[in-house]
């Protein structure tokens, strides 16, 4: 069964297709402003081309899941310098009606927001106590970070989407993340953390100036987890489309990982336990209540996609019936 309601922006899609859209931008780091909206999102240009995409399959210390190495190309695009914060999430959450939209009955069916999956305050307030305002938003569903760069578009003329997984770990790999001296210097994981998550940007960015990659929270990416996609992805801009809910990708490793996974290549796919503490059925289509180290960045590519393009990115909700 599908949920009941889903986010319906079609009126406001044509209305945004309507207006000159700014591809004709140079391809230079750029400050993302919110209509009405203190905050804003800073993006950084990544020239897209042809890399080694995966692990050496002679690397014994990385899985199987990894490797084979293939050759991928990527095009250009713009990727969020930050994790996406508590502070621009919850414009999303709390703000598109002046109101708490997902705790009041009338805008959530507005949003097209299913009220009996929506979220449930108790169960999403257990990461607050790991800081707010600055420090990255955690334990959104996929779908609830599709749905937000779906709200950050529309709020913004521009399209904003998750990166691809190649897309990830091209920037991964073209910033020479893994090549700094010291991880400490780079990455939040289990040996230098409280057992929590830190503010954004605390830490060095890569070569290309994006913060974070690497730990303090592992990121949505747009694929479906798949652990052979590799033997036969496509070379040009691979998105291995999800049609199931589970499992999905997350890269770069957490606050509450080993250092080896930190890594350009690592992989790790979504489970049905972190919404174990969920005690609604269906549980949420919106929120973790147990995956305080899953959050996410946005990606803008350089050139806009057709509107029917688009639209192929605005995935469904699928009800999630997990007992496990």
């Amino acid at each position: 069964m599908k949920p009941k309601n889903y986010l319906n922006f079609s009126l406001a899609i044509c209305t945004l297709f309507q207006i000159e859209m700014a591809t004709a931008q140079n391809f230079d780091s750029y400050t993302q402003t919110i209509k009405g909206e203190s905050f804003s999102i800073e993006m950084v240009p990544v020239n897209g081309g042809p890399f080694i995409m995966g692990a050496s399959k002679n690397d014994a210390s990385r899985n199987d899941d990894e490797k084979p190495q293939h050759e991928v190309i990527v095009d250009d695009f713009w990727m969020g310098k930050y994790e996406i914060t508590w502070e621009q999430y919850d414009a999303f959450v709390y703000g598109e009606f002046d109101t708490e939209q997902f705790k009041n009955i009338k805008n959530s069916n507005n949003l097209g927001i299913d009220a009996i999956s929506g979220a449930t305050a108790p169960y999403v307030d257990m990461s607050f106590n790991m800081g707010k305002e600055s420090n990255p938003a955690v334990n959104m569903t996929q779908y609830a970070a599709i749905m937000y760069c779906k709200w950050l578009t529309l709020k913004t003329g521009n399209f904003y989407r998750l990166p691809t997984e190649a897309e990830w770990e091209y920037v991964c790999k073209k910033g020479k993340t893994e090549q700094a001296p010291n991880l400490n210097d780079i990455g939040w994981y289990t040996e230098n953390t409280s057992q929590k998550y830190e503010k954004t940007g605390l830490k060095k960015a890569n070569s290309l100036g994006i913060h974070d990659l690497l730990g303090n929270v592992s990121e949505w990416v747009m694929d479906q987890y798949n652990p052979n996609y590799y033997k036969t992805s496509p070379t040009k801009n691979p998105w291995n489309r999800p049609t199931e809910l589970y499992p999905r990708v997350v890269r770069g490793g957490s606050w509450k990982d080993t250092k080896d996974k930190l890594c350009c290549t690592s992989r790790e796919p979504s489970k049905q336990k972190w919404k174990r503490r969920d005690p609604q059925i269906p549980k949420s289509d919106w929120w973790h209540t147990n995956a305080p180290f899953v959050g996410f960045r946005v990606v803008r590519p350089k050139i806009q996609p057709s509107k029917e393009e688009i639209k192929t990115y605005w995935l469904d909700a699928i009800e999630d019936y997990g007992l496990n």
